[in-house]
């Protein structure tokens, strides 16, 4: 199997696959998969109407393969390119449900918590009604009555003014001093750099005094679900999370049904933050050793 560097070039190919497969997780969007490729050592290798993924930083391990999954002899194919000690994570809950059955008794399986994505439903995270959300509802009511703010849809003209405040925002919480945060920042500079050459990415900015405040970076995974990447704010807005959040919802047309807010990395903070916003259910990832 021959694996090779993610590129953008063959982004349209890589998306007519993932809309083949029967659960999309927020991994395997081409936008999270490509903005992330250098910070993970992401590799891809193309083969039997598959796309297998390869992580090689900072340990080599596989991710699920994209595609019909639903069609394809899997006992067959880990035989022909898979060895005992390979090790796979991130798999959908639906992947690891058919190669448990296919090739279950050879296999180790574990819950991987840290990675579920979270989904929420988006009428309610745009109506914020009722007690669960009160907070949400309040402060996103002080941000409105304290500001004088435009929301705009995010365009190639708000890059430079995102970036400026995503270097404000770093400078903050002191990204040098934390490897998650610091790659994080690297993506989100290579994302917004390479915007216009990006399928299916938009988003939306908050700007006060024709200054941007907050943005927000965002895809369809599939024709229901939004999954939100970036959501940034400058810390000195009260409010301005939950306002960027429900604002940008609010923007968008019908036809959403389910926010995927991404999966929180086990970090606690992170955590209560999703859980905040009370997540209707989520979509579960595994891993799995050879």
């Amino acid at each position: 199997m021959q694996f090779e560097p993610i590129t953008i070039n063959r982004q349209t190919e890589y998306l007519t696959l993932l809309q083949r497969c029967p659960e999309k997780t927020s991994d395997y969007s081409f936008i999270n998969l490509w903005g992330w490729a250098k910070e993970y050592g992401l590799e891809w290798a193309w083969t039997d109407g598959l796309v297998w993924i390869r992580q090689t930083i900072p340990v080599v391990r596989f991710w699920a393969p994209i595609g019909p999954w639903f069609e394809i002899r899997w006992k067959d194919r880990f035989a022909e390119c898979w060895k005992r000690g390979d090790t796979f994570h991130r798999i959908p809950e639906k992947l690891i449900q058919v190669w448990e059955k296919e090739i279950g008794q050879s296999v180790v399986v574990d819950e991987d918590r840290d990675q579920w994505d979270y989904l929420y439903n988006f009428r309610e995270l745009l109506e914020l009604k009722g007690n669960r959300f009160h907070k949400k509802k309040n402060l996103l009511n002080q941000f409105r009555k304290k500001y004088k703010y435009q929301f705009t849809p995010f365009t190639r003209d708000l890059i430079d003014r995102a970036l400026a405040m995503q270097e404000s925002w770093c400078t903050w919480r002191d990204c040098e001093s934390s490897d998650s945060l610091s790659a994080e920042n690297r993506v989100i500079e290579r994302i917004l750099d390479n915007w216009g050459e990006l399928t299916g990415i938009y988003g939306g900015a908050i700007l006060v005094d024709d200054s941007l405040i907050a943005y927000t970076i965002a895809e369809n995974i599939s024709e229901d679900t939004l999954v939100i990447h970036f959501e940034k704010g400058s810390p000195e807005y009260h409010g301005v999370y939950q306002a960027i959040h429900q604002m940008f919802l609010e923007s968008l047309g019908p036809g959403i049904q389910w926010v995927n807010r991404e999966q929180d990395l086990g970090d606690e903070g992170l955590r209560k933050a999703k859980m905040s916003y009370n997540p209707v259910d989520f979509l579960k990832k595994y891993k799995m050793n050879l």
